[in-house]
């Protein structure tokens, strides 16, 4: 049975995931959070998603991308990549990323989950 964590809390510039705190962005993959190297959507390019690539289709249908402080398109070069792969897309604030994630994530979606930290 798969136990995804739950990101209990969020800002100050970092997250507390299963009551751990991650300073930083955060990547969370095939239940696994890991920093994440995305500091501002502006400078968010592909390479950033690259775990993401390397797990398919089979680990993702979809990327939840946080996207900061306030919802905004990710650059085309990251859009464009994903649909590529055939990795659908969902972006908004990070802070409604976060607790979309739990509902996802408790509802069984194959999901990453990318947050840009606030």
């Amino acid at each position: 049975m798969r136990h995804p964590p739950s990101i209990d809390a969020y800002g100050g510039g970092g997250f507390r995931v299963s009551g751990q705190r991650h300073e930083g962005s955060l990547l969370i993959l095939d239940d696994a959070a890991q920093p994440w190297q995305a500091t501002s959507l502006e400078a968010l390019t592909p390479d950033h998603l690259a775990p993401v690539f390397a797990a398919g289709l089979g680990t993702v249908e979809f990327v939840l991308l946080g996207t900061g402080a306030v919802q905004a398109l990710p650059p085309r070069s990251v859009r464009d990549a994903l649909q590529r792969a055939g990795i659908g897309l969902e972006f908004m604030d990070t802070a409604t990323a976060a607790r979309m994630y739990n509902v996802l994530a408790a509802e069984g979606r194959r999901l990453a989950a990318a947050l840009i930290a606030i």
